[in-house]
């Protein structure tokens, strides 16, 4: 039988995740997620609950440039993607 772990993401990253999630339509939560590192399901959360905030696509738009991301997003995509830092 296998424990879940809960594990605990920044706010920063949590922000950037949802940010990427709602300014990219082109993407799917899944993909996103996968990119990340992260459960799809958790991601799908963060995401209703920044809705539910009221937060929208301009302000989405506006946190996701590459030199805004935090840089636990930007390091776990750049790896992933293997455009950024390997890590040690």
């Amino acid at each position: 039988m296998s424990l879940m772990v809960m594990k605990n993401y920044p706010p920063e990253f949590k922000a950037d995740a949802v940010a990427l999630v709602l300014s990219r339509p082109d993407r799917t939560i899944t993909s996103i997620a996968r990119d990340l590192g992260i459960s799809r399901e958790t991601l799908r959360v963060w995401v209703r609950a920044a809705q539910a905030r009221g937060q929208g696509k301009e302000e989405a738009a506006g946190r996701v440039t590459a030199s805004k991301l935090a840089p636990s997003v930007a390091r776990t995509l750049g790896r992933r993607t293997g455009t950024g830092e390997q890590a040690a």
